[in-house]
């Protein structure tokens, strides 16, 4: 994945993965990441199965009652999602919710 980075008098591309891997350097950067773990791992698995099954968004919302924007927000991670509602969401992509304490 490619992002767009701004400067005052430049504009450059950079690499998700090394933007990510050059954040993660910063203490506080991967504190504040490893604390949002779990969400970004369940985010990442959402939108890997629903583009594995070919699925849009609307799709997605179609199939588990829900609407596109609602979609939107939980692979944006701006949605607080229940276990019910992850639970529909896995089967409607062919997966499987699976929690654990550790």
């Amino acid at each position: 994945m490619i992002y767009m980075t701004y400067n005052l008098n430049t504009m450059k591309y950079i690499n998700f993965k090394d933007y990510h891997n050059e954040r993660m350097r910063d203490p506080k950067f991967k504190k504040a990441y490893d604390a949002l773990e779990v969400e970004f791992q369940i985010i990442h698995d959402v939108l890997r199965k629903r583009i594995e099954q070919d699925m849009s968004q609307r799709e997605l919302a179609d199939k588990i009652g829900s609407d596109q924007a609602t979609i939107s927000r939980l692979e944006s991670g701006n949605l607080n999602p229940s276990i019910k509602f992850l639970k529909r969401v896995a089967r409607a992509v062919g997966g499987q919710l699976k929690v654990t304490i550790m």
